[in-house]
């Protein structure tokens, strides 16, 4: 970000990406998503654990990123800053509280998936009611690149979203935290009693 002058995202011009930055940021965002998942295959036992700890990973690094980028950088000054998320397939925008959200709610589910315990195995429902989630806040996070799409690349790497809608990435994490709330459930509980 400081090499292209962009610790605050939100300005005219936002991903001054020419072309080999532009591959060096993409390649750098797919390494990252390749270490987490691996740091989850070290770490489970099986392919639930796996993924549990690939989501604890993730969260904690994306809270710790913005941490961070406070005292290095006096930026995010709010949670509601707008921040470039990431880039793949089209840039996602939103107020840094947004994705510190979903990370909380990954570090979550994971604490209760690896730490239970038995191996409890949450209801298909509640992985397709969490997927159809995760589908809707992706789509609030890039639903301004890809309104831009028509206008081609240079309109999607130059959007700069007016409005976050709230209510909608509300109900998406609701909707994401199936998973946790059917594991915190007291009936659950009861019936694995």
């Amino acid at each position: 970000r400081r090499l292209v002058d962009r610790i605050e995202p939100y300005q005219p011009h936002p991903l001054p990406i020419d072309n080999l930055l532009g591959a060096v940021e993409w390649w750098r965002e797919a390494a990252t998503l390749i270490m987490l998942a691996t740091v989850g295959a070290l770490a489970g036992h099986t392919w639930r654990h796996r993924a549990a700890y690939a989501c604890l990973a993730f969260g904690v690094w994306d809270i710790f990123y913005y941490v961070f980028l406070v005292p290095m950088t006096g930026w995010p000054h709010s949670l509601l800053d707008w921040d470039i998320l990431f880039l793949i397939p089209l840039p996602w925008w939103g107020p840094v509280l947004a994705p510190m959200t979903i990370a909380a709610l990954m570090i979550v589910w994971a604490t209760l998936a690896t730490q239970s315990a038995r191996d409890v195995v949450e209801p298909r429902w509640t992985w397709t009611v969490s997927a159809l989630g995760t589908l809707w806040a992706l789509a609030i996070f890039m639903a301004d690149a890809w309104g831009a799409l028509p206008g081609g690349r240079d309109a999607v790497i130059n959007v700069l979203p007016v409005a976050f809608h709230w209510p909608a990435f509300v109900a998406a994490v609701a909707l994401m935290a199936a998973p946790v709330a059917w594991r915190l459930s007291p009936v659950r509980s009861l019936a694995a009693a």
